[in-house]
């Protein structure tokens, strides 16, 4: 049986965000993901899983100023200290909430400098940030994130991800598979399904109804089927269900009943 995790940071907008967790449990999810927590206490977030008997299993690490368009740090220049401070400062959430997974956001491309000068950079922070999480025993998710949505962003593709996955070789560090993403940038979704999960270099999944981000069962990816192909392929893990409801979330969730 597949699992899927809310996000409650895109789901459940109706609520307060500390509410969107009793909602999302008296729905069925017994997991959810979130991508900023950092305005809310450890503690509170932590009670709100507690009382509701949710894992919260992926939060991001500290992105940078959100405030002034950026979008992780790990490829700029002059930001190591502050990007590495960034994920010490998720891993102290993540110990407070049990939370086994760590999105490290790659950030926007600078001008002007080549992709290989950014591409040791950001291996060398990688590195360095999955062997702070190695030490509490989480892992570091590298996400690749569409062009059109996220202009600039440095990771677009699955191959990308994987590359720096293969070659650090480190067991924490994985690849977080938004097949929302996939779908803009490369498409062949299953077929990268098949060549990717059994790799064991995939730690994450994440789904969206493409391309307006609806739920799933909207929009031109034919979820059904990548669900059957999930289901032959064994895989185990969560999928988190990164979408902006079109007309309120418990209206939309007719696509998720028989997995909840």
């Amino acid at each position: 049986m597949l699992r899927f995790a809310a996000n409650v940071s895109t789901m459940y907008g109706e609520y307060d965000f500390l509410d969107r967790f009793e909602a999302a449990a008296q729905d069925g999810f017994r997991a959810v993901e979130l991508q900023f927590p950092y305005d809310f206490e450890a503690s509170e977030i932590a009670r709100r899983l507690d009382d509701q008997g949710l894992a919260l299993v992926l939060l991001n690490a500290v992105p940078g100023d959100l405030r002034t368009g950026e979008k992780g740090l790990a490829c700029l220049p002059g930001r190591s200290r502050e990007c590495l401070d960034g994920v010490a400062r998720a891993l102290e959430y993540a110990a407070a909430l049990a939370t086994p997974c760590i999105h490290l956001m790659a950030g926007l491309a600078p001008a002007g400098i080549p992709r290989a000068t950014l591409e040791g950079l950001y291996r060398e922070n990688v590195h360095a940030a999955a062997l702070l999480a190695a030490q509490a025993g989480v892992d570091i998710m590298l996400e690749p994130i569409n062009p059109i949505g996220m202009p600039g962003y440095f990771l677009n593709t699955q191959q990308q991800a994987h590359d720096v996955v293969q070659a650090l070789g480190l067991p924490n560090v994985k690849v977080q598979m938004d097949l929302f993403h996939c779908q803009i940038v490369e498409g062949d979704v299953t077929r990268k399904l098949r060549t990717y999960l059994p790799t064991g270099r995939v730690g994450h999944l994440q789904i969206a109804g493409v391309p307006d981000r609806h739920e799933p069962d909207t929009g031109e990816l034919a979820h059904p089927y990548v669900f059957s192909v999930l289901d032959q392929l064994g895989y185990d893990g969560w999928i988190g269900c990164e979408y902006f409801p079109a007309a309120g979330t418990r209206a939309g969730l007719a696509w998720a009943r028989p997995y909840l």
